[in-house]
């Protein structure tokens, strides 16, 4: 049984993994990102945390927005154009500043990983890593409102 709203904690405290490394030094909103090669580096001791990551094609890479201050509820998004709200868009303003962004995992050396397509600065704080299973996310839109993976 899940816990209710009343008992969730207020706060949830949460280290960086590692830290992005690229040419991207301000937050600019620019689309040859997604086609550049950044390196995460991982702490150390985390290392052993990518044992057989390099038989994955593509990544989550969950990472804290460190630049952006503040954020608007509704707001003209970027990409599009149209107004939404924050919870329709992918703006680095966000309440909680946590950004999501998939990736094609190109190699790994030790506690290193070379991706292409982060969307995030040089610096970056990583807050995770996930694999891209391609078969369970095509199952997902046949089975609409249904979660077939656990994120």
């Amino acid at each position: 049984m899940s816990k209710s709203p009343e008992m969730a904690p207020e706060k949830i405290e949460m280290f960086p993994i590692g830290y992005v490394e690229n040419d991207y030094l301000e937050p600019v909103y620019n689309e040859e990102i997604y086609q550049k090669v950044s390196k995460i580096v991982l702490k150390k001791e985390l290392a052993d945390g990518l044992y057989r990551i390099e038989n994955l094609e593509k990544l989550y890479i969950w990472f804290y927005f460190s630049k952006s201050k503040g954020y608007e509820l509704i707001h003209r998004r970027r990409y599009d154009g149209e107004i939404s709200g924050v919870f329709a868009s992918r703006s680095s303003h966000r309440p909680n500043g946590i950004g999501l962004t998939i990736v094609e995992l190109l190699k790994a050396e030790g506690n290193v990983i070379h991706v292409r397509g982060l969307d995030a600065i040089n610096g970056t704080p990583v807050l995770d890593i996930k694999p891209y299973i391609a078969k369970n996310e095509e199952n997902k839109g046949e089975n609409k409102g249904e979660s077939t993976i656990q994120i």
